[in-house]
């Protein structure tokens, strides 16, 4: 084996022992929602000292369109139940609808895992990785389970759907943990191997299974977000995850502040992420089918209120006074790179729009073109009759006919021709 090969062996072997102090998971993945679930409104909440992380906690960190977003339509479950390394601590529902999914909603399913058990598996088996163990994610603990009567767990057949949950971990670690994650006390410097780490938990691999290329080492580095010296967040396609430099104390310690950020702010930043990329795959796949069948002009403008109703109620890239929060879901537009495919689709919006006008105008010109060629040799003729002070019924059939005569002629010229040919065009294209 070559020494890099060798390298990986020993790193992903490390990654796939490491455990923490405080270990959660949060789970996202998207469901339908028939009807309200009977459960109580608003987010899970989450509490610290006297904070309560619940809805009217959470309302004044985001903008107002944000926070009707995130809290008009969600509920949630508060619940204990253990099955192998995992415990459920609670669920929650938040409806997020459109024009073709009206049912359309997000899961998120929060969980602990049982101190001295390593993280990494778990999430490897949830990606289901090569030689990983048995999905963490089945029995009890399956979605499907635990949200029976509920929601519709099955895939959504929706475009660029993910293959797998998206989650978002929170590790943070004790003094065994060094190398991995700990600051050197004396230089304050982060071990090489912390940001390695922490694309290991965001990606829910070890690097045996995606090998990292030295190329692209700084590119890393640069998409890591310092929240503070004492810890930092990841956010990748596949997963988040947040990861602590000093060693945890314990209850009582800053990462009391740090989880209660890391799972109600932070974890409603991406949620909001997941949301808007779901309504972009939407609107996308929408412009698409903008030519299958007739009515293009409908369909243009129902996909233009569509796009409208998109940027008033989810299109938001400044969501909080927060500044992680906000950094978080940059990150996230980016992994998904939703800012570049939503200007795409406005892009596309206004030349459809364009295209629709240009036909609606051409409608109209015609329009006007056989006004004027039915028109000109009837108004001639019975303008000649009236001058001459005729009034005799087979002259008026006579001047009719020849009108009807000369306008069949107008017809067969390249301007008459030009005329049909434009109504015919604008029919078929409608």
């Amino acid at each position: 084996m070559s020494g890099a090969g060798e390298a990986r062996r020993r790193a992903s072997e490390a990654h796939g022992a490491a455990t923490g102090v405080r270990q959660r998971i949060a789970v996202l993945l998207p469901v339908a929602l028939a009807a309200d679930p009977p459960w109580a409104a608003g987010p899970l909440p989450f509490e610290v000292g006297p904070r309560v992380a619940d809805a009217d906690g959470r309302r004044g960190l985001f903008t107002s369109a944000a926070a009707r977003a995130l809290y008009d339509r969600r509920w949630h479950l508060r619940m204990s139940r253990a099955e192998g390394p995992l415990r459920l601590d609670g669920m929650e529902l938040l409806r997020t609808p459109t024009a073709r999914s009206p049912e359309r909603a997000l899961a998120v399913l929060h969980f602990t895992v049982a101190d001295g058990t390593p993280v990494l598996p778990l999430l490897r088996a949830v990606s289901h990785r090569r030689q990983a163990g048995p999905d963490p994610l089945g029995g009890a603990m399956a979605p499907a389970a635990l949200l029976d009567g509920v929601a519709d767990t099955a895939a959504p057949a929706g475009p660029f759907a993910l293959s797998r949950p998206y989650t978002v971990t929170f590790l943070t670690p004790g003094p065994a943990l060094g190398p991995l994650a700990l600051r050197d006390p004396d230089t304050g410097e982060l071990p090489a191997g912390a940001d390695d780490f922490l694309r290991s938990l965001a990606s829910r691999s070890v690097p045996d299974d995606l090998p990292l290329a030295p190329e692209a080492l700084p590119e890393l580095r640069a998409a890591v977000r310092r929240i503070s010296a004492d810890w930092s967040a990841l956010v990748l396609r596949q997963g988040a995850a947040f990861l602590g430099h000093r060693p945890d104390t314990g209850a009582g310690d800053f990462y009391d502040w740090a989880e209660y950020n890391a799972r109600t702010v932070y974890l409603d930043a991406l949620l909001l992420g997941t949301a808007q990329r779901d309504r972009i795959d939407e609107l996308t796949d929408d412009l698409s089918a903008v030519f299958e069948g007739p009515g293009l002009a409908r369909r243009v403008a129902a996909l233009e209120q569509h796009i409208a109703l998109f940027r008033s109620t989810l299109w938001r890239q400044h969501l909080s006074a927060h500044g992680p929060a906000n950094d978080l879901l940059v990150a996230f537009q980016a992994k998904h790179r939703l800012p570049e495919r939503f200007e795409q689709i406005l892009a596309e919006a206004a030349d459809y729009a364009r295209l629709v006008q240009t036909q609606e105008s051409q409608q109209i010109a015609g329009a006007l073109g056989v006004l004027t060629v039915l028109g000109l040799p009837l108004g001639t003729a019975l303008s000649v009759l009236q001058v001459l002070g005729d009034s005799h019924p087979w002259h008026l059939a006579l001047a009719l006919g020849a009108s009807l005569a000369a306008t069949a002629a107008a017809l067969t010229t390249r301007y008459g021709r030009l005329v049909v040919s434009s109504l015919r065009g604008g029919a078929r294209r409608r």
